[in-house]
């Protein structure tokens, strides 16, 4: 726990196995309380390795749900096993656990809502491997949604996230996309509700194991941003009203906040 706060890490897992333990011994037990692994039917031995590992959690899709609804799975849990504090982090070792603690502290001390690790910040997309076209495309797509959103963030496109409980709660998921544009829809929904996010530089590793989708995919997926942005960008003009938003803004007024825990030792 963090100041007597409950942190679960999730872990949305497709084809994980190779690099599952690397990821999961690398989580800081010492603040992490529960892991939750939704694997997407995967096709290799994700859940047998799992299993191996001791992780207590495990839930495994029958079919495959996509990237968001892993997700959507994943918090679900998570909120349902009591945690105060959820750290997405993907299991294919792209991103270090070693970060879960200053991410958790920024949330636990009640400095920021949500963080993000950042590749961006700083040199490490491209030292750590990104491919030259998705690091083009990377700052084209975050300077765009900045102009759109009146934002300030280094990239939108990391899968490295914590969230608060009361943010979750306050988050109308359910008709978010199951694909990989789920990411970029709940970003809209975080900022159209007045919430902040802060952003940890992030050192990233590319690799033959770590999951990366192909270039028809990620025009799909560059295409489905630009949409996400200008859909924020008229609903916040009023010019038009995306019940993506609406709905979680809705959730949000009908949601009171949560009464936070009383500060008390870190372990």
């Amino acid at each position: 726990m963090y100041n007597n706060q409950k942190v679960v890490v999730v872990l949305p897992a497709y084809n994980a196995a190779r690099t599952l333990a690397q990821t999961y011994r690398e989580i800081p037990f010492e603040l992490v309380d529960e892991v939750v692994l939704v694997d997407d039917a995967s096709r290799d031995d994700t859940v047998a390795v799992s299993h191996q590992l001791g992780i207590r959690h495990v839930i495994r899709h029958e079919r495959n749900q996509g990237y968001g609804g892993n997700q959507k799975t994943c918090y679900r849990t998570a909120l349902a096993l009591g945690a105060d504090i959820v750290v997405m982090l993907h299991p294919d070792y792209q991103y270090t656990p070693k970060l879960i603690v200053a991410m958790v502290s920024i949330i636990g001390n009640g400095l920021y809502p949500v963080v993000f690790g950042s590749r961006i910040l700083g040199k490490g997309a491209l030292k750590g491997g990104m491919p030259r076209y998705k690091y083009v495309a990377n700052r084209f797509l975050t300077f765009f949604q900045n102009v759109l959103m009146n934002q300030k963030l280094s990239e939108y496109h990391t899968g490295y996230r914590a969230y608060s409980r009361q943010v979750l709660e306050s988050l109308d998921l359910s008709h978010n996309s199951d694909d990989f544009i789920f990411d970029n829809e709940m970003i809209a929904q975080i900022f159209y509700q007045g919430y902040d996010i802060a952003e940890v530089t992030c050192p990233t590793k590319y690799f033959r194991e770590a999951s990366s989708i192909n270039f028809s995919r990620s025009l799909k997926y560059g295409v489905g941003v630009l949409g996400v942005s200008l859909r924020y960008f008229f609903t916040r003009l009023g010019w038009m009203q995306w019940k993506l938003l609406t709905n979680s803004q809705l959730k949000m007024n009908n949601h009171p906040p949560r009464t936070p825990a009383r500060p008390g030792p870190m372990r």
